[in-house]
């Protein structure tokens, strides 16, 4: 089947599910985790159960300190995997529109705004050059999106397993057997992997922390490759005849496969977010494969939408929110308009946290608002 069938076929029935999803990941982003690190600030000395809720809470919503996976680490390879799933949903569709050359070109344009955007929303345009930092979450979104795209508009089936393969089996060669100066090969401990050493001594302006960026040149490759397998996801099945519980236990067991095969890398290749190692883009794949298999089943199967509506007004608009949060602030904005001693208050009044739990619930449900605004008069601010 052509994808461009694929596509069609697909989109009538997923793209509240994946809206939902995309919604969910962002609604992370702008506000919830804000919320959680205030909630576990509250549940301190509150009893032993309170205070161990508290912490496990605080630790899923902080990124884990390099190897390893916490819940937040998921936040972000499970958008760009989600980016995939809407490549095959959009370009067949785009190309069957305007042609295969133009699409081409809205990609790059697309690609060039969102590249463009990320510099823009964390005021790194306002920087001298020496102080920019050329990469970021916006940026690798945007790198990713492109490649991928040029991966699905040119190459078949075939192709697209073989770049999957090049990426990840490729940089785990990479990383594993050329040697770092001074280091030796095979390392990967901070500031001692060949990611770490290319960005340190080729990637132009500021790094993210000092000595590295999560964001690095090397290692938006696997990047490329996490956006790929949101890709294949959505090819499963191939078979438009297969019936929607079908299609859910194809991304399940899809899900399980990339799941083992990460944590099983994972004893020679661990999984570290920071330098987006192959099993880390495996097992987080795989995981959101499973969590888009619960959405669609629950969203588009069984028709249970309603208590989604949050996550589809976000999702909607997700880059938009992403950087009006990332100039404005929702929580800032809010604690602006409530004054400088609001969260002090409820601090002592209430408990240590208390301020900053209230002000960044308030802001999230700002940020509910706006998208809610925005969804219901059709305004989708799309790059």
């Amino acid at each position: 089947m052509r994808y461009v069938d694929l596509a069609s076929a697909l989109q009538t029935r997923r793209v509240v599910s994946i809206d939902a999803l995309r919604g969910f990941s962002m609604f992370c982003i702008i506000g919830l985790d804000g919320a959680m690190w205030g909630l576990a600030e509250m549940s301190q000395g509150k009893g032993a159960v309170a205070s161990a809720a508290g912490s496990f809470l605080g630790d899923q919503f902080t990124h884990a300190p390099w190897e390893g996976l916490r819940f937040y680490d998921f936040i972000f390879p499970l958008f760009i995997f989600i980016t995939g799933v809407s490549i095959v949903l959009s370009l067949p569709a785009l190309v069957e529109r305007v042609g295969k050359t133009n699409a081409h070109l809205r990609v790059l344009r697309r690609s060039l705004l969102l590249y463009v955007l990320g510099l823009v929303a964390v005021g790194e345009i306002s920087q001298h050059w020496a102080d920019l930092r050329l990469l970021g979450v916006l940026q690798r979104i945007a790198l990713c999106y492109f490649f991928t795209s040029l991966a699905f508009l040119n190459f078949n089936l075939r192709g697209l397993i073989a770049t999957l393969f090049a990426l990840l089996v490729g940089y785990w060669a990479l990383m594993t057997f050329i040697p770092v100066p001074g280091i030796g090969a095979g390392s990967f401990v901070p500031d001692a992997n060949l990611a770490d050493w290319i960005d340190y001594c080729y990637l132009p302006g500021r790094l993210w922390e000092g000595s590295r960026d999560p964001e690095g040149m090397l290692s938006t490759l696997p990047a490329i490759g996490t956006c790929l397998l949101g890709v294949f996801a959505a090819l499963l099945p191939r078979d438009i005849r297969v019936s929607a519980q079908q299609k859910t236990l194809w991304l399940i067991a899809y899900g399980c496969v990339l799941i083992a095969i990460g944590y099983l890398w994972a004893l020679q290749f661990p999984i570290i977010k920071a330098i987006w190692t192959s099993s880390f883009a495996l097992v987080t794949a795989g995981y959101s494969a499973i969590l888009l298999a619960a959405m669609h089943q629950i969203i588009d199967v069984w028709g249970w939408r309603r208590w989604a509506t949050v996550f589809i007004w976000v999702g909607a608009n997700a880059i938009t929110l992403y950087v009006i949060n990332e100039v404005l602030g929702f929580a800032s904005f809010v604690a602006r308009f409530l004054g400088s001693d609001f969260a002090s208050l409820l601090n002592h009044a209430v408990t240590q946290g208390a301020g900053d739990f209230v002000t960044r619930v308030l802001g999230l449900v700002f940020a509910i608002a706006l998208a809610g605004f925005l969804y219901r008069r059709k305004v989708f601010l799309r790059v």
